[in-house]
Formats: C-alpha cells, structure tokens, sequence
C-alpha cells in the first residue's frame, strides 16, 4: 500500500543509518491474513531451543505463582467488581492515574481485538511492528493504512504505535510519538514490551493526551502467556467505547489477580532490576552477533529481542533449526523480508548453540554483500 504524501513503502522506510529500520524490504511482502497470523510460538516447536518467544523464563516467579494459587479457592464465585477495583486501583497507583482510566484486559491481545468498536474510518498502523492490530481491523473491514517512518496521513483518525517496537526492538522518543496525538484521533501505543526497558524511559502511561491509549501486558516479563493478562490506560470515556461490546464478567478471577500483583511496588521493583539485566545481556550479545561476518544486527535495539538481516535468510533459519534451534521468522511483518530473523536476548550461557550454528550457517557471507 503506498503510504501518505504519495510515496511508496520503499521510498518512505529510508531512515539514518543508525536506525534500526535501515534497509528494510524493498519490495513488500504479501502478507496474506494467514501470515499476519503467525507468531513466535508457531516457530518454537517442543524441543527446540526457543529464540523465536520474547518471553522471561518458563514459568511465573514463586511468589507470582503463590498469589495465584490462593486465587484458585475464589474460582467457585463469579468474577468480582471489588477483584477489578482493586486491579484497576493498582494499575492506578503505579501509573499515577485514576482507577477509571484503567480497563483490565485479556492480554494486551485483547486491547488490539477490540479496536474496531472504536469505528475508525482510517487506521494508520506504523509498520514493521506487531501484527495483531490489522488482523482485527482488516476483519472489520477497516481501512488499514501503512506507515513506515513518522508521516501519518492527516486523515487517519486511529493510529497504532508500538514502543518499544516488535520486531525492530527500536525504542522511540516518547515526545516523537505524543506529536501524533490530535482531537478527533485515538492513539493506541503498544508498551508491551515497556517493562522490560531501564526506568521505562520514553512511555506514554501517565501521560495525559488527547485520545491516547496505552496498552500493557504482563505476559513477557512475568511469564504468563498462558493466562492472558494486561490493561489499557486512558481516558474513562474512551474506554468505555473499546469496551462496550465485552461480555459479562470479561476478565477471569486469576488474571485480575496477576494484575493486581504485578502492578504493586514490589513486583515493579523486581521488573526494573530484570530489565537492568536483560539490557546487559543484550548489549553482550549484540556484540557477540557483530563478530559474525554474515549477520547485520539492527540498531539502535532497546527491548528483549534483536532484529537481524542475514543472507539467504530462509536457508539460515532452515539450518538453524535443524540444530534444534527456533528463531522467529520475519517476513511476516509488513516490511520485512525472509532475510530478516528475530531472536531473544537470553542470558549468555544459553546463547552458545545460537551462535556456533549462525557462525556456521553464515560463513561465506561478509558485510559488503549484506548491505548491497
């Protein structure tokens, strides 16, 4: 599609050469409504090393897991208004902002399914980056418009950004992303992956704009894809209107409570020690991939995953999972080409295999024909 001002994707995805959005596919994919489907769990099969899920560890911390544990004994009532009070009253309390401007969701997930109860006449999703959010505005029959820099069409009266970005791990200046914000638009800022950045630096949570969203999830640092927990901030009136076609009772007695948790001084304290961490480790493999001749790391990366370009991608992504390894297919995204893989910052000792197999996989290519 081509984006505003007349321009193509080509033309408009040029960006500085220490952009993490440097080169992008010059011919864009077809992602058809299948691919935009897939995620990273389809690519980590049983018995793989897992790089392709940007998710922290393999299971909920132990006092996570013992605070849901006590709520399995509530199981036997119905979801409470006093369980959503006090889940919206701690999200309140961490972002700085009333119970009202929080709406607890089913995964951050379920902000992007309910999008279309907003009526949109024209979205404008900022790409590469998640693909959640065209695939419920598509099936609505939503006009969906392209982005690949900063210049969103003045008539788009929905916008999507993702910040830090899935799958470039770009982290955008939150002043960059507030001047997209106008009467008359909603603009729904995907910080899935916030929490695991340094002091959440550049996030819109407790800003106070006209039509924004904030959308937040719970899965990737506290290890609970298999719950689906998270929450949109806002305005109390635009959330209504996401919200109004949800069913009774739609958040369960267990999400609530991993909210609540994961939202008290504790749990926020540990999130920023992990993040801490995770950037070092980061930092370590970058380095470690920037060695390896015939692998190009996309920069500036501020989240728990990089996003790499490799020759002959598809081969390489073949050969690495031959050697038991999974990483996450790029050419999915709106953008992207099969040259493009994603792979998660796990700690150095579990990125050994990762980087003998690329090492191997990538031997005859060098930089020069990388970036021609």
């Amino acid at each position: 599609m081509s984006s505003a001002g007349g321009k193509t994707a080509t033309e408009r995805s040029s960006r500085s050469e220490t952009s993490n959005t440097e080169r992008m596919s010059e011919a864009t994919p077809s992602n058809t409504a299948t691919d935009l489907r897939h995620h990273g769990d389809v690519d980590a099969e049983p018995g793989l090393q897992d790089f392709a899920v940007n998710v922290r560890g393999t299971a909920p911390p132990a006092w996570l897991r013992e605070r849901l544990v006590h709520a399995v004994d509530r199981l036997g009532t119905y979801p409470s208004a006093a369980d959503d009070r006090r889940a919206r009253e701690a999200v309140g309390e961490r972002h700085g902002r009333d119970p009202g401007e929080v709406l607890v969701l089913n995964g951050a997930a379920e902000g992007f399914a309910l999008l279309p109860a907003l009526r949109p006449r024209l979205a404008a999703l900022l790409h590469p980056s998640f693909t959640e959010p065209e695939v419920s505005l598509r099936d609505a029959d939503v006009p969906v418009h392209h982005v690949f820099d900063m210049a969103v069409p003045d008539d788009a009266d929905l916008v999507v950004v993702g910040n830090p970005n899935n799958p470039t791990s770009e982290l955008r200046p939150a002043a960059e992303i507030a001047r997209m914000a106008r009467p008359g638009r909603v603009l729904v800022v995907d910080e899935a992956f916030m929490d695991a950045v340094p002091g959440e630096r550049e996030s819109l949570a407790s800003a106070d704009l006209p039509g924004l969203v904030v959308l937040r999830s719970l899965t990737k640092t506290w290890a609970l894809p298999g719950l689906r927990a998270g929450y949109a901030l806002g305005a109390p009136d635009l959330l209504r209107r996401l919200g109004r076609h949800r069913p009774h009772w739609p958040v369960g007695t267990l999400a609530l409570e991993a909210v609540t948790a994961c939202a008290e001084p504790h749990a926020v304290a540990e999130a920023e020690r992990a993040a801490r961490e995770l950037a070092a480790h980061r930092e370590w493999l970058t380095a470690e991939l920037n060695r390896l001749p015939g692998v190009h790391v996309l920069l500036p990366a501020a989240a728990p995953y990089l996003l790499l370009r490799v020759r002959d991608g598809e081969r390489v992504r073949a050969g690495l999972r031959d050697r038991g390894i999974a990483v996450r297919r790029g050419d999915t995204f709106p953008g992207l080409t099969a040259d493009h893989l994603r792979v998660a910052v796990r700690e150095p000792a579990r990125c050994a295999g990762l980087l003998t197999a690329l090492a191997e996989l990538t031997a005859g290519l060098t930089p020069e024909v990388l970036t021609t």
